[in-house]
C-alpha cells in the first residue's frame, strides 16, 4: 500500500521503516528541510535512532502535499502538542486525499488547551474526515526495541471493522503482532495516562524507594487510569489490555522510557526545566499531567496519584512528601 509517514522522530522512523520492510510504499515526511536532506544523505536518523539504516525504498520529504497525493494511508507520528498544527497544513491538500483508506494515529497524548484525544483534534482539522476511517493504534513498543526486530504486541482499534483489519494487517509482522480492538476512546487514553504514572514510577525509583513501592503505585496507578478513562467512555476491560496495562507496564520499567526517566531525575533532586532541557526527545507526561489535573478538577475524579505527580513537577513538592500523603490518605477498601 502507499502509505505517508508524519514524523521522522524514534517511533515515526522506526514505523516507517518497518512498514517499508513489509513491502509497502512509505514516505516519511520531516519538517526540519535541512534534516531531510540529512536524512536521505547518511541513510541513518542518527539524532533519533542511531544505528538503524533506513530501507533504499523510503522516501523521506518535506513537502507536505506529497503525503496526501495518492496515499492510501497516513499515519500521524508527531507529539500530541503538534497535532493540531500538523493537520492545519494536511487540510490545505485535502481535497487531493482521494484514495485514502485510513488515518493512524501513533502518538501517545491529550492536547493541553483542550484535553482532547488525538482522534477528536484530527477530526476537528480535517475537513470531511469521518470518525470510521480513523484507528488508534498502541500498546507497551519502544521504538529502540520494535527497530531491532524484538518481538512486540500493539492493539489497532477502530469503530470500522473494515479499517481495523486493514490497519491490522499493513503494521503485522514476525516481529510485531497487532491484535483488533473497538474501543478508540480507551486506546487513546491508555497510551496517555500511563505517561504520568511512569513518572511517578521515575520519581520512585530516584528517591530511592524499593519495589514494594512501585508495585503498589502501579497497580493503584491502573485504577487511576481505569477511572478516568470509564468517566470518558472507555471501557474498562481495555486498560487491562495491551493499551492500557501493558504499556504502562513498560513505560514505568524501561530503560527507554522519557518519562520514567524524567522521573528519575527528579527524584533524584533536579528540577523540571533541569531535566527537559537535557533531554532531547518530549516527554509526553508532562502536558498529560496538566491535562489530567484540569480534567478530574472538571469531572470530580479522585486521582490521588496523579495530583502528587503534578504537585511535584509544578509545586515544588518533594517526592518523600508526595509519597507520604499517597500513604497517610484515610484508609479505604480496594475499589478497582
Amino acid at each position: 500500500m502507499k502509505v505517508s509517514l508524519l514524523g521522522a522522530g524514534s517511533w515515526g522512523t522506526t514505523l516507517a521503516v518497518h512498514l517499508s520492510n513489509n513491502g509497502h510504499e512509505v514516505t516519511l515526511w520531516e519538517i526540519n528541510g535541512d534534516y531531510v536532506v540529512q536524512l536521505n544523505k547518511e541513510k541513518e536518523n542518527k539524532i533519533f535512532l542511531p544505528g538503524i539504516s533506513l530501507p533504499d525504498n523510503l522516501t523521506v520529504i518535506n513537502d507536505i502535499s506529497l503525503t496526501v497525493i495518492n496515499s492510501e494511508v497516513i499515519v500521524f507520528a508527531v507529539p500530541s502538542h503538534f497535532m493540531r498544527e500538523t493537520a492545519k497544513k494536511i487540510n490545505d491538500h485535502w481535497s487531493d486525499a482521494h484514495n485514502l483508506k485510513a488515518i493512524v494515529s501513533v502518538s501517545k497524548g491529550l492536547e493541553l488547551k483542550t484535553h482532547k484525544r488525538i482522534s477528536q483534534i484530527l477530526l476537528e482539522e480535517l475537513s470531511g474526515a469521518s470518525e470510521d476511517i480513523f484507528c488508534a493504534l498502541s500498546g507497551p513498543s519502544h521504538a529502540e526495541e520494535v527497530s531491532r526486530r524484538v518481538p512486540t504486541a500493539l492493539v489497532a482499534a477502530s469503530i470500522s471493522p473494515t479499517v481495523t483489519n486493514l490497519v491490522q494487517d499493513l503494521f503485522f509482522s514476525s516481529s510485531l503482532r497487532v491484535y483488533a480492538g473497538d474501543d478508540v476512546v480507551g486506546i487513546e487514553l491508555g497510551g496517555s495516562l500511563k505517561n504520568t504514572i511512569a513518572i511517578a514510577a521515575g520519581i520512585v525509583d530516584g528517591a530511592g524507594f524499593g519495589d514494594n513501592t512501585k508495585a503498589a503505585l502501579m497497580t493503584r496507578g491502573l485504577v487511576e487510569m481505569s477511572r478516568m478513562g470509564v468517566a470518558l467512555g472507555a471501557k474498562v476491560e481495555t486498560f487491562q489490555g495491551l493499551a492500557g496495562m501493558g504499556d504502562m507496564i513498560v513505560t514505568c520499567l524501561s530503560r527507554h522510557s522519557r518519562n520514567r526517566h524524567l522521573g528519575e531525575e527528579i527524584g533524584k533532586g533536579k528540577s523540571l526545566d533541569e531535566v527537559l532541557d537535557e533531554m532531547t526527545m518530549v516527554a509526553e507526561g508532562v502536558n498529560t499531567t496538566k491535562a489530567i489535573r484540569k480534567l478530574s478538577e472538571e469531572l470530580s475524579i479522585e486521582m490521588p496519584i496523579s495530583d502528587q505527580v503534578y504537585e511535584v513537577l509544578f509545586e515544588n513538592k518533594s517526592p518523600r512528601s508526595a509519597v507520604e500523603d499517597l500513604m497517610m490518605r484515610d484508609p479505604k477498601s480496594e475499589k478497582i
